[in-house]
């Protein structure tokens, strides 16, 4: 088929017996002589498409056969465990099953927490093992006296650091 097919159209043909699932996606195979697939295969729902094209459950027990012929008749004579039973047989979950939140949000964050507590490790051994040792020139002591030394100099004494020293009192001018 060269056009594209709604969902109800492509269901409406698999219900009909036209191409099967498996017929599909199996490379060379036919469905039309191997019957129904299994239970649960074809069974879709979520909450942006809450209405499923075929129930949860498509091969029933006899006693959900029973409950099926009871359903039949008036509804006001099932109790609430058959109503209930009846409603698992067509639907996975309710939307409240389906609007639960998850705990995936713990593994989430463990997950982003390893990796940071791994990062962290990394970077403490990097700066252990990997790293030099801190050049003198960055120590307070070697900045004193490389100051000092610009002061003696006097270097650039109209506007840089020897412009606010006073040589007089030996201190930053005010």
């Amino acid at each position: 088929m060269t056009q594209m097919l709604s969902r109800a159209t492509w269901s409406l043909v698999l219900r009909q017996g036209g191409l099967g699932m498996r017929g599909i996606h199996s490379p060379g195979g036919t469905a039309q002589g191997e019957g129904k697939m299994p239970p649960y295969t074809s069974y879709h729902a979520e909450r942006s498409y809450p209405m499923p094209d075929e129930p949860f459950c498509t091969e029933l027990s006899t006693e959900q056969r029973a409950l099926k012929e009871k359903e039949k008749g008036s509804w006001t004579k099932l109790t609430h465990a058959e109503k209930v039973a009846l409603y698992r047989l067509q639907f996975h979950e309710s939307f409240a099953e389906m609007n639960r939140r998850s705990n995936e949000w713990k593994t989430v964050m463990g997950g982003v927490f390893f990796c940071f507590g791994i990062t962290a490790l990394l970077i403490w051994w990097q700066r252990v093992y990997v790293f030099p040792e801190k050049p003198i020139t960055l120590t307070d002591e070697w900045k004193a006296k490389q100051l000092q030394r610009i002061l003696d100099m006097k270097g650039n004494p109209v506007q840089g650091l020897a412009s606010r020293w006073d040589y007089d009192k030996k201190e930053w001018k005010k």
